[in-house]
């Protein structure tokens, strides 16, 4: 099945809902970046976040989030839109430790638990808006729950997780986000809690084939949700090669001489995706006569 995401009302409105199925779009990433385990896990959990809150945008506007811990898995950073697509990677991909205590793959350890959780909206204007909230756990669901009622002043509940199999590709991924909006309940808040802590973790529920919609249904009960919206998601790398002769080009006709005279060629490889592009000798001196306009 391929991955996608659903948006929902519960409760008559008092809450607002996703959950998405992201199996083959973390898979994809893994297979760029030759994730090791753990950081399979922390990088996929941070892409799973991601497309949800991209979902939340509207039209063009896009999402950054970069989570910078004191771990040794470094800075995980991913983009993505409003139209389903995501991207992301981390600094380094082989980092791996035994299970912890709890018998699951250690992302605490990997992402560590000093650090920012910073998110940046691109919503067409001059000024994005940015905001930011130290790491309380480094697991990434409870950092992104914090992040939402600390910086948005949303109460909120995000579940994130990630499975892999023995031979290091992705068994199981997905997420929800539930969120409750202005008046909701005491009522309605002690239902959730309720069943919440019921819940068995969401990567379970995905391995076991429950869909994003049956995923809302367990958390949210299926009398009280509402789905408006399903939309595909998949991993999307913006880059180009024009992108990156754009790059080269903004490095002034010097610096391309330099490319020229020492190596007769340059490589530019995407963080994003692990794409190379290779540029030959007549397509530096191209670059190079256009940086001279």
């Amino acid at each position: 099945m391929s991955d996608y995401l659903v948006k929902a009302l519960g409760f008559d409105g008092q809450v607002r809902a996703y959950a998405t199925q992201m199996t083959e779009t973390v898979n994809e990433a893994q297979r760029r970046h030759y994730t090791w385990p753990t950081a399979s896990a922390a990088l996929g959990r941070g892409m799973i976040a991601g497309a949800m809150m991209g979902a939340m945008l509207k039209g063009e506007e896009k999402i950054t989030v970069k989570v910078e811990g004191d771990g040794p898995l470094g800075i995980i950073l991913v983009d993505a839109d409003a139209k389903g697509h995501v991207r992301g990677y981390v600094t380094n991909p082989q980092t791996h430790f035994d299970l912890n205590e709890q018998g699951k793959l250690d992302v605490r350890r990997a992402v560590g638990t000093n650090g920012t959780l910073t998110v940046v909206k691109d919503v067409g204007l001059r000024d994005h808006f940015s905001g930011q909230v130290p790491l309380v756990s480094g697991e990434l669901g409870e950092d992104f729950t914090y992040y939402f009622a600390t910086s948005e002043q949303t109460p909120s509940s995000v579940g994130v997780g990630v499975l892999v199999n023995p031979d290091n590709t992705i068994l199981a991924a997905g997420g929800f986000i539930i969120q409750l909006m202005p008046g909701a309940t005491e009522e309605t808040i002690t239902e959730i809690e309720k069943r919440l802590g019921e819940t068995t973790p969401v990567s379970t529920m995905i391995r076991e084939g429950l869909s994003p919609e049956q995923i809302l249904s367990q958390l949210l009960g299926e009398e009280n949700v509402k789905i408006l919206e399903t939309m595909p998601i998949e991993f999307q790398c913006t880059c180009s090669k024009e992108r990156f002769g754009n790059a080269i080009i903004s490095l002034g006709t010097e610096e391309i001489q330099e490319m020229i005279d020492e190596d007769g060629k340059a490589d530019a490889q995407c963080h994003f995706c692990n794409e190379t592009y290779h540029f030959s000798k007549e397509e530096l001196s191209e670059l190079k006569n256009e940086a001279k306009k």
